[in-house]
């Protein structure tokens, strides 16, 4: 729609910009449309989308694509509950991790003997394999809470591939997918035509997840071997294969403070005796 004023409003400065949800409110009223992904911020005063959205009658709900089959291993680190990207932990792409890496870590292995443990056996023993399912149903399931079904898109998704750069930032065409159909469905009329191939896709700035082999195979999509940071300005990209990654990771997190370096599913790892014995073996212990 080339015609139409656009204006994106970041949840992380909504607070900044408007005070709290009164001021937001305020601010959309006299648009002709409103679309939103749920949020919630106890630092935004007022509440979530949900409360938005009764000042805003008209405002539509899509869903958040988080889809972490292709990149099962990343996780966040550090106060993950308090919504604050400073409370993370950052490595060497930031604030997303490799769990493998992380309680190598913890368990006192080498890094040589961490990296003996991104085979597809391994990732079959934790459960990685079982992440399209999983994901698949979490996704569709919050679609549907918010009237915004995507069985048909998810279809034509996987079709393509992988579809996200990594579990929580999709490709440009899921995106255009999505605004597409916000805009049919509210009686307007966009250009037919592959968003990818006109714009920009300003989440490849992010840090960008590979896709490990032995996940590629089990997918049939095609793998990736480099991480790489988020992009600095005027900057060429900072790439790191399997290896460097995880040497950078352990040199970070050498100075962290242990109690700083806790996620959900460390834990659960913890207190499962089967996956700290895998680790175990893999350091010869």
């Amino acid at each position: 729609m080339p015609d139409a004023q656009v204006e994106l409003q970041l949840i992380a400065h909504l607070q900044r910009r408007f005070g709290d949800h009164d001021g937001l409110a305020q601010h959309l009223r006299d648009s002709d449309f409103v679309f939103s992904h749920f949020f919630w911020l106890a630092s935004f005063p007022g509440g979530n989308t949900i409360d938005l959205q009764r000042k805003l009658p008209r405002l539509r709900m899509f869903p958040v694509v988080v889809f972490p089959a292709f990149h099962p291993d990343m996780i966040y680190v550090g106060d993950i509950a308090s919504l604050r990207l400073s409370a993370l932990v950052h490595g060497p792409l930031g604030p997303s991790h490799s769990a493998i890496a992380l309680f190598g870590f913890l368990e006192g292995l080498s890094v040589e003997a961490t990296l003996g443990l991104y085979t597809g056996a391994v990732f079959e023993r934790l459960g990685y394999h079982r992440a399209w399912d999983e994901g698949a149903a979490h996704l569709l399931g919050a679609a549907r809470e918010v009237g915004f079904g995507l069985e048909a898109e998810f279809v034509r998704w996987q079709r393509r591939g992988c579809f996200m750069h990594d579990s929580n930032h999709p490709k440009l065409h899921v995106l255009a997918d999505i605004a597409t159909r916000l805009a049919v469905e509210a009686g307007l009329q966009p250009l037919d035509l592959a968003a990818e191939e006109y714009l920009p896709d300003l989440l490849v700035e992010e840090a960008l997840w590979p896709v490990y082999p032995a996940i590629a195979s089990h997918y049939g999509v095609s793998a990736q071997d480099m991480f790489r940071a988020k992009t600095a300005k005027g900057r060429p990209p900072r790439l790191y294969d399997l290896k460097s990654f995880v040497a950078e990771s352990f040199a970070r997190y050498a100075q962290v403070p242990r109690e700083q370096l806790r996620a959900d599913r460390i834990e659960a790892w913890r207190g499962d005796p089967g996956i700290r014995a895998l680790f175990r073996s893999a350091g010869g212990a």
